[in-house]
């Protein structure tokens, strides 16, 4: 039990620190998403260069695995790409809740790829939590209107891709610190050809916004990681969804935003799909080995 606590509290901090991350991306001004992304995954590069260094990782990739690993990255990179320009033009709440549709993708991902199996209730709460999602995205033919909020359900597809590969990684034995150092090197390679052509000054507040976003980013990735070292991801993965709530207040406190009343109904939806999947693997069927 304390290592189940461990690790709810452990997920906990990761919500908070990528609430925090949105809220620094924000903040960081009008500056193309790829800067953003480019900043963000550059202060990860550095932090994961370093604890690579520190565990003495080995970068030694199993038969097969390369492809995989390269696809884990591109994904995550277009994941990212898309989370921020959502989040600079849709309510922070919003970008947040469309980013968290990833664990359903993951199951699908996981079922199309691994060939996991896919429980009735699972297919259930993944048509339940899309259905959630187009309260949140709320779809129009005005183009101008809508293609924010499509840019941050991609990114939430896109990550439940990446995390489905990182699935596969973890099966195949690949080092943890690893996936996120290549990933992260990957993303700085990706976007610094346009962040050359098309670098935007930026001031000193600026620069500390995205340091701060891609510290927080860090603290995000290694807080959730340990956390399901602690408890197993069908215990603790629905305490995730209190990200929801960091990046409300914070979207309130720092930019006095409201969500409606059709995205606060997304979010119940959304989140009762989490809960009741929960649920269904803790007390339904407790052995099971999902999730």
């Amino acid at each position: 039990m304390k290592s189940k606590y461990k690790g709810i509290i452990l997920i906990i901090c990761s919500a908070f620190c990528f609430a925090l991350m949105n809220a620094f991306v924000r903040l960081s001004g009008d500056l193309p998403s790829i800067q953003k992304s480019f900043f963000r995954n550059f202060v990860a590069l550095i932090i994961a260069v370093g604890l690579f260094i520190k565990e003495k990782g080995s970068a030694k990739l199993p038969k097969g695995a390369g492809k995989f690993l390269l696809l884990r990255s591109i994904l995550g990179t277009g994941g990212i790409l898309c989370n921020f320009y959502a989040i600079d033009h849709l309510v922070l709440s919003d970008a947040s809740m469309l980013n968290k549709m990833s664990p359903f993708f993951t199951i699908l991902f996981s079922w199309l790829l691994l060939k996991e199996k896919l429980l009735p209730v699972e297919a259930i709460a993944v048509l339940t939590a899309f259905l959630g999602s187009m309260l949140v995205v709320k779809p129009s033919f005005d183009f101008s209107e809508f293609h924010a909020s499509f840019a941050g359900l991609c990114g939430g597809i896109c990550a439940g891709a990446a995390y489905a590969m990182v699935r596969i990684l973890g099966t195949k034995g690949v080092n943890k610190t690893f996936i996120v150092l290549f990933f992260s090197g990957f993303s700085c390679l990706v976007t610094l050809p346009f962040l050359i052509l098309d670098y935007h000054p930026m001031t000193w507040i600026q620069i500390l916004t995205l340091i701060g976003a891609g510290a927080a980013a860090a603290g995000g990735q290694f807080s959730i990681t340990s956390a399901y070292c602690y408890a197993p991801a069908r215990e603790i993965s629905v305490y995730d969804y209190s990200q929801i709530i960091f990046a409300t207040a914070l979207g309130f406190l720092f930019f006095r935003e409201i969500p409606d009343k059709w995205s606060i109904m997304g979010y119940i939806i959304i989140i009762f799909a989490a809960v009741g999947m929960f649920w269904y693997h803790n007390f339904y069927t407790p052995k099971h080995p999902k999730i």
